[in-house]
């Protein structure tokens, strides 16, 4: 090779080796001069979520945050069988993976947990084993045996959905249902107190409900009986848990504000005010 064509090379390897440290460094357009990024990566009752956020390093007070990215995979986790379980599995490697690797997120940065939902179904139909299985699978593939992993309490879930949902100005003075797949989570603060949520809780989901369902069809699977058993699903025990849970509560004596929040929330309020799919909050 000449030294012309050597230096050539050498030239192009360089700007590959620059480009390369360029567009690790600047995959996300961070918005704060003292900042560190993390990955959060959720598996739920459909599937697999990761979000990825900046927050501000301030010593002052809390930081603030910049969400940078969100991904989800489709894996209907809570079917609790081989396919949805290999799916699952897949989906939080490689999301983990994504973080690790190409958004050069520290390990250490990255938590991973299990939602409320999957609790509640895993141990209502008793199927905790593929709880079990799906840490062990995950800590093994990673190679971090000792990797953090916990299935969220519902109590711990609500409380937080509150907190990163709600405006801090209508806090005390406002009742959140969270609709999950796989249940539905939610409450208020009573007594000025962030620290305790007075809960509100059903063990049924959009996605559970749609599962109760199709149990149900046998061989018709028409949009007719499916229409008809999905009301008999919601007029059975569903609608007794409804009930119930929101009595138990006491919310309406004691909130100003009903907050409601996740999947289906959002896809009725694009719905009902595509105008408005940008805003934080609908009005409904």
């Amino acid at each position: 090779m000449s030294c012309n064509n050597c230096k050539s090379f050498s030239l192009f390897v360089l700007c590959v080796v620059i480009s390369s440290a360029l567009f690790s460094q600047t995959s996300f357009k961070l918005k704060f001069r003292k900042s560190a990024v993390y990955a959060g990566i959720e598996v739920g009752s459909k599937g697999v979520k990761m979000s990825v956020i900046e927050i501000e390093k301030n010593e002052d007070e809390a930081g603030n945050f910049n969400s940078l990215k969100d991904s989800s995979v489709n894996t209907d986790f809570i079917s609790f069988n081989e396919p949805s379980f290999v799916a699952t599995l897949n989906a939080l490697t490689g999301l983990y993976e994504q973080a690790l690797r190409n958004y050069k997120i520290p390990a250490e940065n990255i938590f991973t947990v299990m939602s409320s939902g999957v609790k509640v179904l895993s141990e209502k139909d008793n199927n905790k084993i593929w709880v079990d299985k799906l840490t062990d699978s995950f800590r093994h593939r990673i190679n971090e045996p000792q990797r953090s992993f916990k299935l969220v309490s519902v109590q711990d879930e609500a409380r937080l959905s509150h907190l990163g949902i709600v405006p801090e100005a209508k806090r005390f003075s406002t009742f959140l249902i969270d609709i999950g797949s796989g249940n539905t989570k939610g409450g208020y603060f009573p007594n000025i107190d962030i620290s305790s949520i007075r809960l509100f809780e059903l063990t049924w989901g959009t996605k559970s409900v749609g599962n109760a369902t199709e149990k149900r069809l046998e061989t018709d699977q028409s949009l007719a009986n499916y229409r008809k058993q999905l009301f008999r699903v919601l007029e059975g025990s569903t609608n007794q848990e409804i009930v119930y849970a929101i009595n138990v509560s006491g919310a309406y004596n004691m909130s100003d504000n009903i907050a409601f929040s996740g999947g289906i929330a959002w896809a009725l309020a694009n719905l009902i005010h595509p105008e408005l799919n940008s805003d934080d909050v609908v009005p409904v």
